[in-house]
């Protein structure tokens, strides 16, 4: 009961937006982090550094530029009482206000260290947008973590009402612990409209993962030749379908130098 009543507030909620002739914002970005208890307290440094880096990186802020304004709220997240709201609604706009949200999202402390509930964060973002006094023209979950869910409410149903409502869920799997994140992130979590996935091999790998996943979804589907045109230093930030492979032929190459260390 208490779960439909989320869902009705939610709704309500998202039909109580304002619509305007022309959006305020070009998008509206909930960024939810993990803060479960498979992410030690060295890896969720990394990752607050990594996406206060990312909005620091210059390419992100010359997509905000080119884009228009951008409207992002931060989420913590763990088991399914052990989620908040990080940081509200704030406006991004240029270099200053982009220095200004990453010094925000390093002061913030972590409040937990529990369980993985994606159902219930999904829910959580999802009923965001509501309340955000920036509307726009886009609406997008940004969920990274490194295990699937391991609670009660899966993450099926909350992805399901919010691409209903409108909402692109993209993810970013953290294989560090789950080796094959990324197809259950592809399965069972990302949707909408243009969606992706992004995958980070681990922790030191989540702050050029990030910078790249924020770069598709502020300039939409502009970045295809962006991405094209820029060196990569670790695995790409393609889509779904293709990180499987490109994380297999990762496999294949530790085996094959596994073997000729051993044969040496």
């Amino acid at each position: 009961m208490a779960r439909l009543t989320m869902l009705l507030l939610i709704m309500a909620g998202l039909a109580a937006s304002p619509v305007l002739a022309r959006p305020t914002v070009a998008l509206e970005l909930v960024l939810a982090v993990d803060s479960s208890g498979s992410v030690d307290h060295v890896e969720f440094n990394l990752q607050t550094r990594g996406l206060a880096a990312a909005f620091r990186d210059p390419a992100v802020i010359d997509a905000i530029l080119d884009a228009g304004p951008v409207a992002v709220a931060l989420v913590h997240w763990s088991g399914p009482d052990q989620q908040r709201l990080a940081l509200d609604w704030t406006l991004v706009s240029d270099a200053g206000s982009a220095a200004r949200f990453a010094k925000a999202v390093e002061a913030v402390p972590r409040a937990y260290f529990g369980a993985t509930a994606l159902g219930d964060v999904l829910t959580l973002s999802a009923g965001l947008f509501g309340r955000n006094p920036f509307p726009g023209g886009r609406r997008v979950i940004d969920l990274s973590g490194d295990g699937p869910n391991n609670t009660l409410h899966g993450p099926e149903a909350a992805r399901d009402f919010a691409v209903a409502s409108g909402i692109t869920i993209n993810g970013l799997a953290i294989l560090n612990e789950s080796p094959d994140l990324d197809v259950y992130f592809r399965d069972r979590v990302i949707g909408g409209p243009g969606s992706f996935l992004v995958v980070a091999r681990d922790y030191r790998d989540f702050a050029r993962a990030m910078r790249l996943k924020l770069i598709r979804e502020i300039r939409g589907q502009a970045v295809a030749a962006l991405e094209a045109s820029m060196p990569r230093s670790g695995p790409s930030a393609r889509g779904d379908k293709d990180a499987q492979s490109e994380r297999r032929g990762n496999q294949s190459e530790d085996r094959h130098r596994s073997k000729k260390f051993n044969h040496d």
